[in-house]
């Protein structure tokens, strides 16, 4: 089998990022291994030209920036999210029977329930602890296969093809009897501590099957997450592959989109105009100049979309209907659940052109409602340009989704020319790309202390 390498990094990352906590702390190692500097919120920030930084928040959304070497007046803004519908566990975890234990467990995000039964799965997530009376986090994956929601046979409930409960169809089965109170006392296990130590969790369920690439020529690929860890790994890539063009470069990996954004660490939070804010206090810039910069600031808002189905192609637009493999998806619809207008599509599409990455159009029929995204959430805060694009995918929302292998890298190269150029901003309507300008990027920049 041909193998795309950009996909099998990829493949790689998800195994590494089964929760959003997981997601952020595989990005911070790609920022760390690149010498990107780590910045606490709590603490002072020093800022130095040339520099490269990164930032959590709730230790489940990141913001990486790179700030070029001389003087900036815009912003360029990639923003993803690393959540995904899941199932979440409950914080008293275990509901036994004489027969049997399960793990209480509540939905995440609309899911496509179906899509998780019958098959190996594990959980993951944040446990607080107490450790000589200070309470610290601790990431965790049991990375076993551990439970599993059975489905109840056609010959029982032959309605099981048509609906789910969630509180009673879709319980995980952890054990027999003998399983009773063992759950936490894994989860401290793997953890390193003492079940009394727990004082909180945050554990989900993820599916364990592994990503594979498959079809005639090996042209997809399919796997847990890909929305939109996807967009994430892409993002990530293009920043520590683009070149200083003279504006601040920044990778926004957000939480909680799957459920409305609306959390401390979501797209509708202060982290991004907080970052923004305190990037031109720590370079002596005027609350005017923010402004000023905000208005020539632009914004990838990458998230998946839907591709023509090929059992369903009645569903899809009459005419804006992309497929896998075709190109980087532009999204529109006029009710604002996507931010894509004329002046962002023409700005982002002539980006493309030049990076001779193929685009594609996508729109919902006009009799169905559509789902919103990062972009319009997070100009709720920070109003500046924005496109929303992604690969086209199948199956979204289902415990394993597919894509198209040559998408991804049209997704890499797309965003790294965004990066790499310059948008100049004229007047309101009014705005020159400048591609690929040569401006030297400081690849070696030291680190300095960690605040």
């Amino acid at each position: 089998m041909n193998e795309n390498a950009s996909v099998s990094s990829l493949l790689q990352f998800i195994r590494q990022a089964p929760t959003s906590f997981h997601g952020v702390a595989a990005v911070s190692e790609m920022l760390l291994r690149e010498g990107y500097c780590r910045l606490q919120e709590s603490m002072p920030w020093s800022l130095t030209p040339g520099g490269k930084y990164f930032v959590t928040r709730n230790q489940s959304s990141v913001i990486a920036f790179a700030v070029p070497q001389g003087d900036f007046q815009s912003f360029q803004i990639i923003a993803s999210h690393c959540d995904s519908p899941c199932f979440k566990v409950k914080e008293l975890p275990e509901i036994s029977s004489s027969a049997y234990v399960q793990l209480n467990t509540e939905r995440y995000g609309g899911m496509l329930f179906a899509t998780w039964a019958d098959r190996p799965l594990s959980v993951a997530g944040r446990v607080t602890v107490l450790e000589d009376g200070v309470v610290r986090s601790r990431l965790v994956n049991l990375d076993r296969d551990l439970v599993m929601i059975p489905n109840l046979a056609i010959h029982m409930g032959r309605e099981a093809n048509t609906s789910y409960n969630p509180q009673a169809d879709l319980m995980p089965l952890f054990g027999d009897g003998s399983a009773k109170e063992r759950f936490l006392p894994l989860i401290a296990e793997a953890c390193g501590v003492q079940p009394e130590q727990i004082l909180g969790h945050d554990l989900f369920l993820y599916n364990r099957m592994e990503g594979t690439v498959w079809g005639a020529d090996n042209e997809f690929f399919s796997a847990p997450r890909l929305d939109d860890l996807a967009c994430v790994y892409a993002s990530v890539r293009a920043l520590l592959e683009s070149r200083d063009q003279g504006a601040v470069r920044l990778c926004c990996v957000f939480d909680n989109e799957e459920v409305g954004s609306s959390s401390k660490q979501g797209a509708a939070s202060s982290f991004l105009k907080d970052v923004l804010g305190r990037i031109c206090l720590g370079f002596g810039k005027s609350g005017e100049q923010l402004h000023t910069m905000l208005s020539g600031s632009f914004m990838l808002s990458a998230d998946n979309g839907h591709a023509l189905h090929p059992n369903h192609p009645a569903i899809a637009d009459p005419v804006n209907r992309p497929q896998m493999n075709k190109g980087v998806v532009v999204k529109y619809n006029a009710n604002q659940k996507y931010t894509t207008d004329g002046v962002s599509s023409a700005l982002f599409r002539q980006i493309c052109k030049g990076a001779g990455v193929p685009c594609q159009s996508y729109a919902n029929r006009s009799d169905q409602a559509g789902g919103s995204t990062l972009g319009n959430i997070a100009n709720q805060q920070v109003s500046v340009n924005t496109v929303d694009i992604g690969m086209a995918q199948l199956a979204m929302h289902s415990s394993y989704e597919t894509a198209g292998v040559k998408d991804l890298d049209y997704m890499i190269q797309a965003m790294t020319a965004f990066y790499s150029s310059r948008i100049v901003a004229l007047e309101d309507g009014g705005y020159r790309v400048e591609p690929e300008i040569a401006v030297a990027s400081a690849n070696e920049q030291a680190c300095g202390e960690e605040k």
